[in-house]
């Protein structure tokens, strides 16, 4: 391989009690007489922090279906699960306060977390990150992420969606659209660039889509695969030296606000910029919501069907520990040996 690729992980325990009462202190808001309903304007769910206890399958599906990676850079707020082996070669653990400028910190907002990356100490220029909930599945090879260190994506354009389940989250796509309309012309980027916007293997659907927006002079939205994101470093410097008080007040919120932009915006930018290969990335992943559909989840675990699976954790109820359960049990199934990052 050409040049170096490292995986980002970032992890919570939601079950550390000490965790538990930082993040209730600034719960609390300072000025009871401010006009914000709170309440509102922040996403502080249950499923923003909790453990389905399966992180060990992804260091276990990395180690077997990613062997050249070159570094696995773990983001913590400090604390650590009980199994993993701190001196493993290929682990690079990293604090919060190790990369994350010290104005934003504590933080509970995954956006500032992700939107820091570039700090990192080591971190190489191409490199994939990973929500906890990403897991591998089957064999992967550097091209599926990177081609000549440009990432692999898929530029899909589709309006935003209001998810009153979510509504926080269609907010944060509506102002990337805003902030991308800023330093991208709609019409002279498809112009620019018509063969990665109506590429031949894209999703009939996406393909579609891309067709009916030509209608519309701005962007109404874009399409982004919620798995692993190939990223460039030097991107995320970018956008930084562009949009500094838009990062910075995201930046500054220490609970995933409405007003925020996350990690998204680079790869949007990326593919705006043309930085990037097409590709339908779509046929790698696999999306679910973890214990919702319990019987689709194991199959697609046991029989590898895809290189890439999801297990978000919803934003409505569920049987969590049924869930969790077979979750783990299917995993066992293809991974059931510990790996160098275990104990």
């Amino acid at each position: 391989m050409k040049y170096p690729i490292d995986i980002v992980i970032a992890w919570v325990d939601g079950n550390d009690p000490t965790w538990q009462q930082i993040k209730a202190l600034y719960e609390r808001p300072k000025n009871i007489n401010t006009n914000e309903d709170t309440k509102t304007s922040i996403d502080n769910t249950i499923q923003r922090y909790r453990d389905w206890e399966n992180l060990q399958y992804l260091f276990r599906g990395i180690e077997k279906f990613a062997p050249y990676v070159r570094t696995v850079h773990f983001v913590t707020c400090g604390h650590l699960p009980s199994w993993l082996n701190t001196k493993a070669a290929k682990l690079h653990i990293v604090k919060h306060s190790d990369y994350i400028p010290e104005q934003y910190l504590p933080t509970f907002n995954s956006s500032c977390i992700e939107l820091n990356f570039h700090r990192i100490d080591g971190l190489s220029e191409n490199f994939i990150y990973f929500n906890d909930d990403f897991f591998l599945t089957n064999i992967t090879k550097p091209h599926d992420f990177f081609v000549d260190g440009l990432p692999r994506d898929m530029l899909a354009l589709q309006p935003v969606v209001a998810n009153p389940r979510n509504p926080t989250m269609s907010h944060i796509f509506l102002n990337h659209s805003l902030v991308l309309c800023k330093h991208f012309d709609k019409r002279s980027n498809m112009k620019k660039q018509p063969s990665k916007y109506f590429k031949l293997g894209y999703p009939p659907m996406y393909f579609i889509y891309n067709m009916l927006e030509l209608v519309f002079p701005l962007f109404t939205g874009f399409y982004t695969i919620h798995g692993p994101s190939p990223l460039c470093k030097s991107t995320l410097e970018m956008i930084w030296e562009k949009e500094y008080k838009t990062l910075d007040d995201t930046c500054s919120h220490r609970f995933r606000h409405k007003d925020d932009v996350h990690q998204y915006l680079i790869r949007e930018w990326q593919k705006l910029s043309g930085n990037f290969v097409a590709s339908n990335v779509h046929k790698f992943l696999k999306y679910f919501d973890a214990g919702k559909n319990n019987d689709a989840i194991y199959q697609a675990i046991t029989k590898q069907k895809y290189k890439m699976i999801c297990l978000n954790d919803p934003c409505f109820d569920i049987d969590f520990e049924t869930g969790k359960a077979t979750i783990i049990k299917a995993f066992e199934k293809i991974l059931p040996n510990k790996c160098s990052f275990e104990i």
